[in-house]
């Protein structure tokens, strides 16, 4: 098991973050004015890689969290929409007690501080993992897609996101520019993963189903956050952001033997016919070459774009899962050259990776 340590913003960054054009002003008048609540604290707490800011407000004995989302960057009524949708498939989310669309300022049940990678360890996986595997199986099977107002995951968004990998890290983070000859090997390498996630059943897909949003708690665990992205998708999409999680890594067999032990659910549940579990496991690994593009491209946007640099911590690991994945399918070896002669190369030469 490898795991990264936390990676929370101090007090300072985060009320800053949400005070801009006293922001946080407003949420104040909004809890006691507005709703008329007395507030016995009103605290900023941890946040995600997205533009939202939370606190956690407290009245008399009862704990909530208020999102505060930028208007022009987040959209709330999504997020209330989802939130909704997943209830009602069974899932653990904060229950949305109170909002203001108009202002992008929600109030929502909180479940606590205690996210999932922060009590991983050998002896708790299995059972943490079991919850988690059994939430989804409740997602993936408690939602028709058919008249679901969830969006398609495309293939254009697909493309899209791997298209994150070239411009900002091998480009900007990098300094590489990509030859025609490595843009055609992965224009052809984007292909083979947009096919074989389209070829996949279609369920209901979080899209960050991983342990920095999954929250540890007492009753109906886990607790589930992040969610308002969800698409209609493929069905390993979010089983390998739980089991090649870019936050912590599990030996492969391990993850093997979860994978396998969710394809019989699938079977039992009859959400993809008659797959078996090598087929499946190669959806799976190609689903994840997919996202861990995606995810490069991200963390390296965080940090140039965002000033948010702790992100770079993570790029090793989910290159790893990239490279070990190339490895084992021959289709892959030219990608993985390329990783070890130029990626790899680069990256030991730069500070930033020390």
């Amino acid at each position: 098991m490898q795991r990264i340590g936390k990676r929370e913003r101090t007090q300072r960054q985060l009320t800053r973050l949400s005070d801009k054009d006293g922001r946080l002003e407003k949420i104040r008048q909004w809890l006691e004015v507005d709703l008329g609540l007395r507030l016995e604290s009103l605290e900023a707490t941890a946040g995600d890689a997205s533009f939202r800011c939370y606190f956690r407000a407290v009245v008399g004995d009862v704990s909530y969290i208020v999102m505060d989302a930028s208007l022009d960057l987040e959209n709330v009524a999504q997020f209330v929409k989802v939130a909704r949708l997943f209830e009602q498939a069974g899932i653990h989310v904060p229950a949305v007690h109170e909002e203001d669309v108009g202002r992008g300022f929600l109030l929502l049940g909180d479940l606590g501080s205690r996210c999932y990678l922060d009590h991983l360890n050998e002896s708790s996986a299995s059972l943490l993992y079991g919850d988690a595997l059994n939430a989804l199986l409740r997602l993936q099977s408690g939602i028709e897609i058919e008249g679901c107002p969830l969006p398609f995951y495309r293939r254009e968004k697909l493309r899209s996101e791997m298209d994150l990998f070239h411009d900002w890290f091998l480009r900007r983070l990098l300094g590489l520019e990509p030859t025609p000859s490595f843009k055609a090997l992965f224009d052809t390498l984007q292909g083979l993963l947009i096919r074989s996630a389209m070829a996949q059943p279609m369920v209901c897909v979080h899209r960050d189903y991983h342990s920095r949003n999954l929250m540890l708690v007492e009753k109906d665990n886990p607790g589930v956050l992040d969610f308002q992205d969800a698409v209609i998708g493929p069905v390993t999409y979010d089983l390998v952001s739980l089991l090649r999680d870019c936050y912590i890594a599990w030996p492969d067999d391990r993850v093997e033997s979860w994978v396998a032990e969710y394809h019989a659910l699938l079977q039992e549940r009859r959400l993809i016919g008659n797959v078996g579990l090598e087929q499946l496991m190669q959806w799976f690994d190609w689903m994840g070459l997919q996202r861990h593009l995606k995810a490069v491209g991200i963390f390296s946007r965080l940090h140039l774009r965002d000033d948010r640099p702790a992100y770079l911590g993570d790029i090793p690991r989910t290159l790893n899962y990239i490279d070990n994945i190339c490895e084992r399918y021959s289709g892959l070896g030219e990608f993985r050259g390329f990783l070890q002669e130029t990626v790899f190369k680069r990256m030991d030469r730069m500070e930033l990776f020390e």
